[in-house]
């Protein structure tokens, strides 16, 4: 049995050490901060092409909107990203001849009829939707209620373990950014509180600069070499809250926490929680979505008795490929439980072919198009795929998607359903990691056979993980994350 205690493990803060605040002068190293604007900016990346591999690039403008919704729907809105590239003849399967199939290949060879087309240019009745589907799918089978298991690492927690894991992973270096230099920023208010939710910039002479808002607890991870491609020796570190600022001096290769002190006490309101499931609908993956449909009451009925009594807002992205019925589609955040409950009775698993997804495209959209909530705001993202993304596929692609996911304050817990190959399980840790969320993997009894029932056992690379059902693995990372927020 593998098990080990996940509760993570704060480095030391020495007294007077790097506790820095805008009491003092601090040298102007950019200019004044440049806070995310109203309106989506590009991005201005700018490669270094004397760099090693992993490619270091510079980030200098943010590409993404501060969450700003104030509340969520009432229905649920259907939104669909079109298909890049429509489909001019039916898709091709590949062919099975001298190789295993993928799990994917076997369900394509008999897939079920299409679910007519659904206008998304308005506000989408949930009852509409539901019958649409009804009144064209097969009757779903009907599965033995088998829970499914799933064990769950803590990157950040072991960071050494993590980057050993890229390392015995070639592959890796053609992936993501490069996450080797790694800082802890802690803000607190005039009280020594966690300040969840604030807003941070940080800014290098050389006009790099990074954003990124603090989780429930008050932190956050800041990787230097994810956004300057300089190697710059000093950062000017501004974080503001609710109309109180502050602003420290960063210094690379410092080994202490970085802890930033707001000058007052800040006020203490209701927990909100916006948790979105962002989830692959390709054939493949007909038993999760089964389970997640089965098991969302019991996650929100759980969510809403916690001591703190959230104000709890859903989403969901659900998402396939280039030529099948759709490519990305979206049900926008809203409070009302029972009629995204109809949402996702009404997703059905389809289509697919080749092994990655558009897993990229879906991210961004999650990331970007969804009306995430504004201040004081604790934002999730639980991600559910059994295959990697298009890396073929033009930009966005997911590593600056998830510099964008840390600069909105949306954690993302990235869950490998089986089948999940090398590629993905790199992909799925890189985003949980630099958002300081978690990885998830489901678990069987016999690792590489789902067919054998839930047990403790994975192929995916780690060790010493603890094992759960999925649904109450879940319901332990929520309820944990909003524990850390400051009580009143």
């Amino acid at each position: 049995m593998k098990h080990a205690s996940m509760a993570f493990r704060r480095p030391p803060v020495r007294s007077m050490a790097f506790a820095l605040t805008l009491l003092a002068g601090l040298p102007a190293l950019a200019g004044e901060p440049r806070w995310p604007p109203p309106a989506p900016a590009p991005a201005v990346v700018q490669p270094d092409l004397q760099a090693p591999v992993p490619t270091r690039r510079r980030q200098t403008t943010a590409d993404f909107r501060a969450p700003a919704a104030s509340v969520c729907s009432d229905m649920p809105r259907m939104r669909e990203v079109p298909d890049p590239q429509p489909p001019a003849r039916v898709r091709e399967i590949p062919t099975l001849v001298g190789k295993v199939p993928h799990r994917r290949e076997l369900h394509e060879m008999a897939p079920p009829p299409p679910a007519p087309m659904i206008a998304v240019d308005a506000a989408v009745r949930v009852s509409e939707v539901a019958d649409a589907r009804a009144a064209s799918s097969p009757p779903a089978m009907q599965r033995p209620a088998t829970p499914v298991t799933a064990g769950v690492v803590d990157d950040n927690a072991d960071f050494g373990g993590f980057q050993q894991f890229l390392q015995r992973h070639p592959e890796a270096a053609r992936l993501g950014r490069d996450v080797s230099v790694r800082q802890r920023l802690r803000v607190v208010d005039a009280q020594g509180r966690p300040v969840p939710d604030a807003e941070v910039a940080v800014s290098a002479a050389n006009g790099a600069r990074m954003w990124a808002r603090t989780d429930a607890g008050g932190q956050a991870w800041l990787h230097l070499n994810a956004f300057d491609d300089r190697d710059s020796a000093n950062y000017r570190v501004d974080v503001r809250r609710a109309g109180q600022q502050a602003q420290a001096q960063l210094r690379r290769g410092q080994k202490d926490v970085l802890e930033v002190r707001l000058p007052t006490a800040a006020a203490i309101p209701r927990a909100r929680l916006d948790l979105v499931f962002m989830v692959d609908a390709t054939g493949s993956m007909g038993d999760e979505i089964d389970k997640l449909r089965a098991s969302l009451r019991d996650i929100v009925r759980g969510i809403e008795q916690l001591p703190s009594r959230p104000d709890v807002c859903l989403g969901l992205v659900t998402y396939r490929d280039r030529g099948d019925e759709y490519f990305v589609r979206s049900w926008d955040l809203t409070g009302n439980v029972a009629a995204f409950q109809q949402v996702l009775d009404g997703v059905r698993a389809g289509g697919g072919g080749d092994m990655p997804e558009a897993m990229n495209e879906a991210f961004a959209h999650a990331v970007q198009a969804l009306d995430w909530r504004g201040p004081a705001t604790t934002r999730l993202l639980v991600s559910l795929a059994d295959a990697p993304p298009h890396m073929d596929y033009p930009p966005p692609h997911y590593d600056q998607t998830m510099l964008a996911a840390l600069g909105k304050g949306i954690k993302v817990f990235s869950v490998a359903a089986s089948g999940q190959d090398t590629t993905g399980e790199i992909v799925q840790r890189q985003i949980a990691q630099y958002t300081g969320g978690r990885f998830i993997f489901l678990t069987y009894k016999v690792a590489s056979d789902p067919g054998s029932g839930p047990g403790r056992e994975t192929v995916h690379d780690v060790a010493d993980y603890s094992v759960d059902t999925l649904d109450a693995l879940v319901l332990r990372l929520v309820r944990e994350e909003l524990a850390q927020l400051p009580q009143g």
